[in-house]
């Protein structure tokens, strides 16, 4: 099948089409595309054998050190495939001739595929041997390595002036965050440990000073509605959560409140979306409907 005979002729060359490959079903999908396509893959902690024998990805921990990770577990599925076996399939059938690289030689041996990263990526030599250590290995560092590339050979510190925000007219600055069970945009349940918030997520954050001069109480409904320019957004319906934040601030949960961004609201330099710093007004909600509770230490 096409993808002309997937989603029909009117709309090929549309962006309607969005492709995921994923380990669990999740709201992702049913949103951006008019179609959606779920490629099942193996998650990291099945085993993966592949044509050369059982694969091992490396990946990079917050301290800058690089390791193996390798499953343990069968598959939930026989008909399971690697998400590097997926994508080097696509490219192998969409290139074809085309392509000079053997994506399919890649995907039956991930040895291969560190090879190509140690010749192009600097840190990266003799990566198949030092990554099988224990512990892996570290990626260059030159702070901690003492090293600074600049004309003295020295750090050298920059001072940039405290952004000013207009939080005037009631105006509050939120910052969206993750919860305990999500690893980026996937959720996978409703509770916080780090908060102590359980069975829901439609939550914000506020100061007590900041309920007690809106004259919020908590477990009280509001919408929150971001400014940017002449543009506002809203999003609907969440549970007012007492917490030690500073005044002026809120915090709440993402993906629920990527509506609140505004596509044009981009960081200066990295060109980012302004997602940690978003000015909002909140409300009273029109109708508390009846979700579930929202429990919170």
């Amino acid at each position: 099948m096409t993808v002309r005979d997937y989603l029909g002729p009117q709309v090929v060359g549309v962006r309607r089409l969005t492709v995921h490959v994923s380990t669990k079903l999740n709201r992702a999908h049913l949103i951006t595309g008019q179609r959606s396509l779920i490629l099942p893959c193996l998650g990291r902690t099945e085993r993966d054998v592949q044509v050369s024998g059982e694969q091992f990805v490396s990946v990079e921990d917050t301290t800058g050190v690089v390791h193996m990770s390798r499953g343990v577990l069968e598959p939930a599925s026989p008909e399971l495939r690697s998400e590097t076996a997926i994508v080097a399939s696509i490219a192998h059938t969409t290139l074809g001739e085309r392509s000079r690289v053997d994506w399919l030689g890649l995907a039956n041996d991930y040895d291969r595929i560190r090879q190509h990263i140690e010749h192009v990526v600097p840190g990266f030599a003799q990566y198949n041997r030092r990554v099988r250590q224990p512990g892996g290995f570290y990626l260059p560092n030159a702070p901690r390595e003492g090293q600074f590339r600049t004309p003295s050979g020295r750090a050298r510190f920059t001072v940039h002036s405290i952004p000013e925000h207009d939080l005037s007219g009631g105006k509050l600055l939120l910052t969206t965050i993750r919860s305990h069970d999500q690893f980026n945009t996937t959720i996978y349940g409703e509770n916080d440990r780090y908060r102590g918030i359980s069975n829901g997520r439609r939550v914000i954050f506020l100061s007590l000073g900041d309920m007690e001069q809106r004259g919020l109480e908590e477990n009280q409904w509001v919408d929150i509605i971001s400014h940017f320019r002449t543009e506002q957004r809203r999003a609907e319906r969440f549970k007012v959560v007492p917490f030690p934040i500073p005044r002026g601030c809120a915090a709440a949960y993402f993906p629920e409140t990527n509506v609140l961004v505004p596509v044009n609201s981009v960081a200066d330099g990295s060109n980012q979306p302004t997602s940690k710093s978003l000015t909002i007004t909140v409300e009273l909600s029109a109708e508390a409907r009846g979700e579930t509770k929202v429990e919170f230490a």
